[in-house]
């Protein structure tokens, strides 16, 4: 599997639609049959639903911000990794390490993802004093 030399030019665009807590915008990078699967949870299939997943999770806090570190494309996928930071609805905030593998349904554009996995260790987000 060769890293190739370029990025996807929509790379940043997804990331801004997340921490901008959009649902509908961050779908639109997404096949309509795409799977989604967020740290351990289970998976979540097929466009709508992962929209009503997404939206669910955006209301549950009240920022969200990425700095993406490195970020690779390979063959059929796009990986990237770094940190991820969560503000609760108290205003209190969890920082983590994170990586995502996007593995691409298409050619490179903007609606190609076919299976989006999250790898962070979010345990600690709703976790009660």
């Amino acid at each position: 599997m060769a890293l190739l030399p370029h990025q996807p030019e929509w790379l940043d665009q997804l990331f801004a639609c997340i921490d901008n807590r959009d649902a509908d915008a961050f779908c639109g990078f997404l096949l309509e049959e795409a799977t989604f699967r967020f740290g351990n949870a289970d998976a979540v299939r097929g466009r709508t639903a992962i929209r009503d997943y997404v939206a669910g999770f955006f209301a549950s806090i009240a920022a969200v911000e990425h700095r993406i570190e490195e970020r690779w494309t390979v063959d059929g996928a796009v990986i990237c990794s770094g940190r991820v930071t969560y503000t609760r609805l108290d205003g209190s905030t969890l920082s983590a390490p994170f990586a995502n593998i996007l593995k691409l349904g298409a050619a490179d554009t903007r609606a190609a993802v076919r299976d989006y996995l999250i790898f962070v260790d979010a345990s600690a987000l709703y976790a009660t004093a």
